[in-house]
């Protein structure tokens, strides 16, 4: 009965759907399933969306076939997840490079961004060797992290709605700010 009455508050308060965005290793995707469970609400990861749709894995598709088929991949799926309700949005690192990404998730969502210094990053993700876009020489490297965060930053800026950081906190923290600051903009 708790669970039923968390959902239907859930959708009152949060009609839209809640978008996290940001770069690689910002906790998105731990944040995005903590704000699940504690607000009743599905999720959907982008990324592991395009990876069902082609059968196989990021890593591979960038290998294979480029970031080029993968971003126009990932806007075939943006276009199709903005148009759910009442979920969370977990995005990859890249989605927001794409204008009409941001348009369309704007279109339903709140769009939330995770920010983390760059060796806050390099950290969490140093021994993630899923990461192409990061690996040089078999190895994540900081200052790709650095040139990347650079490179996006403004994109980043632009797309949100919200800035979060994570350096330093808790999930739980972390997500009980973004459900107060989604409540604040309701009311």
């Amino acid at each position: 009965m708790l669970i039923i009455s968390r959902r239907l508050q859930s959708k009152k308060l949060i009609p839209n759907n809640i978008v996290l965005t940001g770069f690689m290793g910002t906790g998105k995707s731990t944040i995005g399933k903590d704000l699940a469970k504690k607000l009743e609400m599905e999720y959907v990861d982008t990324d592991a969306f395009i990876e069902n749709r082609v059968n196989m894995t990021i890593k591979d598709i960038f290998e294979k076939y480029g970031e080029d088929y993968f971003r126009s991949t990932e806007k075939l799926i943006i276009e199709e997840v903005s148009h759910l309700k009442n979920k969370i949005i977990i995005c990859g690192g890249g989605v927001v490079l794409n204008k009409d990404n941001v348009m369309n998730l704007r279109k339903n969502g709140t769009i939330i961004l995770l920010k983390a210094q760059p060796m806050t990053i390099y950290e969490r993700l140093k021994q993630d060797y899923s990461r192409p876009i990061l690996v040089l020489d078999g190895k994540i490297c900081l200052e790709k992290v650095e040139a990347l965060l650079k490179q996006r930053e403004e994109a980043y800026r632009s797309a949100a709605h919200v800035f979060i950081q994570t350096d330093g906190r808790q999930v739980d923290e972390i997500s009980q700010q973004i459900i107060a600051l989604l409540y604040e903009v309701k009311n």
